[in-house]
């Protein structure tokens, strides 16, 4: 059965004639036989009276009222689907890191959700190391995180980009220090993002190939948890500049320019190449791509 047997159907019960029905249908006479013939041989039972005027027997009746249900279903349907076009509904799940769950995606998100209230968003904390896996695996719709792999099974696209910073309390003797080298730090006590975390992926190299062995005196799962140890200062920090922008305002943390650190980082939207991107996605992926960089790395 499908759905142009249904509409022949129908046709036919209002005109009362394989040749009227036709000539609506755009469809030839022969056409039209076959059409009924298939619906009565697959439900084993006569649906129309071929005596003229052709008119349907009370089993035809009765399959014309359901008939005209699924219409009307299919019909609601393909409203639906088009009013999803124009006005994109849906659920998003995003996987992203724990600042910039709290920095970048109250900007997004207020934005989003006052344009197009009928998307719902959740928001899966994880380092930026798992957000790729996340993605792959379908665990997470859109990761945004720092761009950090080559993987043929994942989209992305930048954003903005961030950079790493060594940051301390104002009361810190690095505070008022002049611009000191990573080699000057080898003696300092570091608070360290953990080892699953682009940051500190990034930091580890960083004195390996300097040859440093760090004094490292803490080590913490969020940027989060090392802003509030390093303003109580507990030790120093290389981390996100994007993430203590409001501290740096507040004139709670302070950055120390340090020439080896000066090296930017991608920071972007991740989602599956193969997976079907609904209107939902569409949309905040469409917006997303479309935002100045300014609009994720605003000091407002």
């Amino acid at each position: 059965m499908n759905i142009s047997q249904l509409e022949t159907l129908i046709t036919i019960s209002k005109t009362k004639s394989f040749r009227k029905a036709g000539e609506l249908l755009n469809l030839t006479q022969p056409a039209v036989s076959a059409q009924i013939k298939s619906l009565e041989d697959e439900f084993k039972s006569v649906l129309v009276d071929r005596n003229q005027p052709v008119t349907l027997t009370d089993r035809g009746q009765v399959f014309l009222e359901k008939a005209e249900q699924i219409l009307d279903i299919v019909e609601e349907l393909k409203q639906k689907l088009s009013d999803m076009e124009h006005t994109p509904q849906g659920h998003i799940v995003l996987g992203t890191t724990t600042s910039i769950a709290i920095q970048i995606l109250p900007r997004i998100l207020s934005y989003f959700q006052d344009q197009f209230p009928l998307i719902k968003t959740t928001i899966q904390s994880m380092p930026s190391s798992l957000i790729y896996q996340n993605v792959e695996q379908g665990l997470v719709d859109i990761g945004i995180g720092y761009l950090i792999e080559n993987n043929p099974h994942v989209l992305s696209s930048v954003l903005y980009y961030d950079t790493f910073e060594l940051a301390v309390s104002p009361h810190h003797p690095l505070a008022t220090t002049p611009v000191p080298t990573l080699e000057a730090l080898k003696d300092v006590p570091l608070i360290m993002l953990s080892p699953d975390t682009v940051g500190r992926m990034f930091v580890d190299d960083l004195f390996k190939r300097h040859g440093i062995e760090p004094h490292i005196v803490m080590e913490l799962s969020s940027s989060e948890e090392v802003k509030r140890m390093i303003e109580i200062n507990l030790g120093a920090a290389i981390i996100s500049k994007q993430s203590i922008l409001r501290e740096l305002r507040q004139g709670s943390l302070k950055t120390i320019p340090i020439p080896e650190l000066e090296v930017t980082h991608p920071v972007g939207v991740i989602y599956k190449s193969s997976r079907y991107i609904n209107s939902a996605m569409q949309q905040f992926l469409g917006d997303l791509k479309g935002m100045p960089e300014t609009h994720f790395i605003s000091t407002e």
